[in-house]
């Protein structure tokens, strides 16, 4: 029965997006401690169930999360809805019609395949499990479309953790990073979230009046300064030509000789050495000098680690 319960919540929840506490306990005949305990387990089973208070507060499951592939068949799903509809329309049953609202919910988000701007497919999640990126591309993509106000759980670079009302504007590709440009409603003013660090986005039900701004004026170097910027000299070697080419552009490559060299202005932080380490060797730190021992000293503490 217990487990059944969870189940429930989580269709409902799908189908709702957003429910109170009490709202589910008397829905059940639980107690409202009962429903808390449900959504602690449905978290542990990878289920972005968050229960929160405030303006936007509310027990809510991630607009990006949705039913595995293969939990319906394409043609399990048809089976159901025609049958499930055929019966609504004889019997003014509740259950029949949640159970049918739920089932048609799933399918358009099986159906729909993410596009930007008409043409576009975007898969940015790894190879064999894109889904939860792709979804998450959905989600904005649909808020900048449709001035969807999006509640999102944010992770840093840093690590630090925190939930941020967004009106996002714009998506934004560069170095193959997917980002959405939006106006924070915490520090009231435009930010630039990559969305690969958003945990979940949930619409607020609001909407937003898009805000001026000039793409021309856009300022593309995001959390960098120029402090944070150098111009950086690489050498790669040729069996690694086409990772670095994919990395910095085919433009930014010229032939040397037996190798290639690379030019072009890189942010300075930690991600960057650990770039070119990544490479084996293959890519080697010509200029400037301060970015080439940064490079040979984190080589030596992963020789010298126990």
């Amino acid at each position: 029965m217990k487990y059944q319960t969870m189940i429930e919540i989580m269709t409902l929840l799908l189908s709702k997006r957003k429910l109170t506490a009490k709202a589910i306990a008397e829905r059940y005949g639980i107690s409202q401690r009962s429903v808390y305990r449900y959504i602690e387990e449905l978290n542990v089973c990878g289920v972005p169930v968050d229960a929160s208070r405030g303006k936007y507060g509310g027990i809510t499951i991630a607009d990006t999360y949705r039913l595995p592939y293969g939990y319906f068949t394409r043609e399990e799903y048809t089976a159901a809805i025609n049958a499930l509809g055929a019966m609504s329309s004889q019997v003014n049953d509740e259950s029949v019609i949640s159970a049918l609202e739920k089932l048609k919910r799933q399918q358009k988000s099986e159906k729909r395949e993410l596009s930007v701007c008409g043409n576009i497919i975007v898969d940015g999640g790894t190879w064999g499990g894109s889904a939860k990126f792709t979804e998450k591309m959905r989600v904005c993509e649909s808020a900048v479309n449709e001035n969807k106000c999006l509640l999102i759980d944010y992770i840093s670079r840093e690590g630090e953790h925190s939930k941020r009302v967004i009106d996002a504007h714009l998506l934004i590709f560069k170095q193959n990073v997917w980002y959405v440009y939006a106006f924070c409603h915490n520090k009231q003013t435009f930010r630039t979230f990559k969305i690969g660090r958003i945990k979940s986005a949930v619409f607020t039900g609001e909407t937003f009046k898009r805000r001026e701004f000039t793409r021309d004026g856009l300022d593309l170097n995001f959390q960098y300064t120029s402090e944070n910027l150098i111009e950086v000299t690489l050498e790669i070697q040729k069996n690694s030509l086409a990772d670095a080419e994919d990395w910095l552009g085919i433009d930014n490559i010229e032939p040397r000789g037996k190798a290639f060299i690379a030019r072009m202005t890189l942010p300075d932080d930690g991600g960057l050495v650990n770039k070119i380490l990544s490479y084996g060797g293959a890519v080697k730190v010509l200029d400037p000098p301060e970015l080439k021992e940064k490079v040979i000293s984190a080589a030596r503490r992963i020789v010298e680690a126990d």
